[in-house]
């Protein structure tokens, strides 16, 4: 079986900037996301979310080159005005090429 190296850039964000998100990470190169409401608690205190719902992490699979221009474009973005945490992982896929 074969296994292509692509990086997974996972994005715990405010649930207000969903349809802004996806559409920038559609924009950056990414082919595909994958959304969850999540619950926590992080270093900023109270955000939007707790009053409009929780937050989302949307997760995607993209090649290196595109994990950077995300990350880039999230922390010049949302880093200094919203509760936003981004992170990328290497990882190992079956069927990578369709994420590239």
């Amino acid at each position: 079986m074969e296994m292509t190296r692509l990086k997974l850039v996972t994005i715990i964000a405010e649930a207000v900037l969903e349809d802004r998100l996806l559409r920038e990470l559609r924009g950056l190169g990414a082919r595909g996301y994958t959304i969850g409401e999540v619950r926590g608690e992080g270093t900023r205190g109270i955000h939007a979310s707790d009053w409009e719902g929780p937050s989302l992490r949307i997760e995607t699979l993209v090649g290196p080159d595109v994990a950077a221009k995300i990350l880039a474009h999230l922390a010049a973005r949302y880093f200094a005005d919203y509760a936003v945490v981004a992170y990328a992982a290497d990882v190992e896929v079956v069927r990578g090429a369709k994420y590239l």
